[in-house]
């Protein structure tokens, strides 16, 4: 740990030297490598809360068939993302001289009114989001640990992302993506060869002949009836990403076009072991926690608690499985940071960039790298309160943060980088999209069924923003009035 701690560190004061204009903090200088790039993308993909959270969920209801989330999210949230956005994304953020999202529509749709508005999003759903990686990190955390406090857990990785990520900005962010990337892996893999060969699995022939003497359907090619649980979360997770600024920043920074190839390969790969992983490690959970009588977990924290509580069951005796365990908690800590700061990064950019240069248009350079600095500092603090106070609003609002700034910004984003026609008037319909849809099947449901039944439809009600907003942007673009030929050249000529 306090390697761990000494080597994050020293990044962040290394790359300080690479921080010192606004382009480099946000973005590196536009010259990160594959390596880096692929690596920042899959550490800000999987936090904690896939371990913790997902993975102890699916794994608990639908056995084995979770693992087509991780699968999914390897082939459609990082192969085929790469593919289709990397290199216009990349080549039109450059024609644009745009640095964050938000500067991506204004400058591709003309409008500062966009820009602001996509700036507000980011702001009041990423925060909220961020306070969750710190709360998934926490019940793991206090489950190993018995008796220390979970706010101890959030202060360490709260107090390790600000002095890193203020030091170096985006280039600190995305070397200790790589060393927390390694990380991962290695933990991972050690988890999953240490709890498959413990003798309640028996191995993978026998963790699926034990699962299905449980309940039939845990090994059931997709899930049994539980396909209409994994299909909105295959979708959301896996497309998701499309449209968030955190995972669409790093297409702007690659460096060069040759590095897009790599860093597809890289993030997949990388993708495949963390995402099917986690998966398959949580559907060993009920070879290791009992069931109570309504068939839920028998433990503390539900769903949450199986994870945590079958790591200790497979690695809480003898030296070796402790060292094991020290490293999961490392892979833990490494997935929550490099999430964390790639979420800070985008919302204090959203402000700094997107908002006070549109009140104080004269503003310097200098100005706005001390701002963005304070803005990082400011957002962790606001997150680490909103996880700690356990704020009802903001932990609500948490459940449905991933589907409404997905479902606002994957339509205008992916269309503008394809789509000559496309107007105005329908990026702001897609825009739109996610606080219109997500609100109003919310408001719908609440009224029908109540706000508990309701916010369990989250994945739903975020699949259907993010459906809407691919349709209405096109659908509105063929009846309203296009840009000039002159503005399309410069944005579709430059970015050849």
């Amino acid at each position: 740990m306090l390697c761990f701690v000494f080597i994050t560190i020293a990044v962040g004061i290394a790359s300080a030297r690479k921080a010192l204009t606004i382009e480099g903090f946000l973005l590196g200088g536009r010259k990160v490598g594959p390596w880096l790039s692929a690596f920042s993308y899959g550490t800000t993909y999987f936090s904690a809360v896939i371990f913790v959270g997902y993975a102890g969920m699916f794994g608990w209801t639908i056995g084995l068939a979770g693992i087509w989330i991780g699968i999914a999210n390897a082939l459609l949230g990082c192969l085929l993302a790469w593919f289709v956005l990397a290199r216009p994304a990349r080549r039109m953020t450059h024609a644009l001289n745009a640095r964050t999202l938000p500067e991506f529509f204004a400058g591709r749709y003309l409008s500062k009114g966009m820009k602001r508005y996509a700036a507000v999003i980011i702001f009041i759903f990423l925060v909220p989001y961020a306070a969750g990686v710190y709360k998934g990190l926490g019940v793991l955390f206090s489950s190993i640990f018995t008796g220390v406090s979970p706010t101890f857990c959030i202060v360490t990785v709260a107090v390790l992302t600000c002095i890193y990520l203020v030091l170096g900005g985006y280039v600190a962010t995305a070397m200790n993506d790589l060393i927390q990337g390694a990380i991962m892996v290695v933990g991972l893999v050690a988890m999953v060869a240490i709890l498959v060969s413990r003798p309640e699995v028996g191995g993978f022939g026998g963790a699926v002949e034990n699962l299905s003497a449980i309940r039939e359907n845990l090994v059931d090619f997709f899930g049994g009836a539980g396909i209409r649980q994994l299909i909105p979360n295959i979708l959301l997770t896996s497309f998701g990403v499309w449209g968030m600024p955190q995972m669409v920043h790093k297409y702007y920074a690659v460096k060069d076009e040759g590095s897009i190839r790599i860093a597809t390969v890289v993030s997949t790969l990388f993708a495949l072991v963390i995402g099917g992983g986690a998966y398959f490690s949580g559907a060993l959970g009920r070879l290791f926690v009992p069931a109570a009588d309504g068939g839920a977990p028998a433990v503390d924290a539900g769903y949450d608690g199986v994870v945590p509580a079958m790591l200790m069951s497979a690695l809480g005796e003898g030296v070796f499985p402790n060292i094991v365990l020290g490293v999961i908690l490392l892979l833990l800590l490494s997935a929550s940071m490099s999430t964390l700061a790639s979420v800070v990064l985008s919302s204090s950019s959203a402000i700094s960039i997107d908002l006070i240069q549109e009140i104080r248009p004269g503003i310097g350079q200098k100005s706005q790298l001390r701002i963005t600095r304070f803005l990082c500092l400011l957002f962790i603090a606001l997150s680490f309160v909103f996880a700690t106070m356990n704020i009802s609003f903001i932990v609500n609002l948490m459940s449905f943060s991933w589907g409404v700034v997905a479902g606002s910004f994957i339509g205008p984003f992916l269309w503008g980088l394809y789509g000559r026609w496309i107007t105005k008037a329908g990026a702001r319909a897609g825009l739109l999209s996610g606080v219109v849809v997500v609100g109003g099947l919310l408001f719908f449901f609440t009224s029908v069924t109540g706000f508990a039944a309701a916010k369990s439809l989250a994945p739903q009600m975020g699949v259907a923003a993010m459906a809407v907003s691919l349709v209405a942007v096109p659908l509105v673009s063929l009846f309203t009035k296009k840009f000039d030929a002159a503005h399309t050249e410069k944005v579709f000529g430059a970015a050849r």
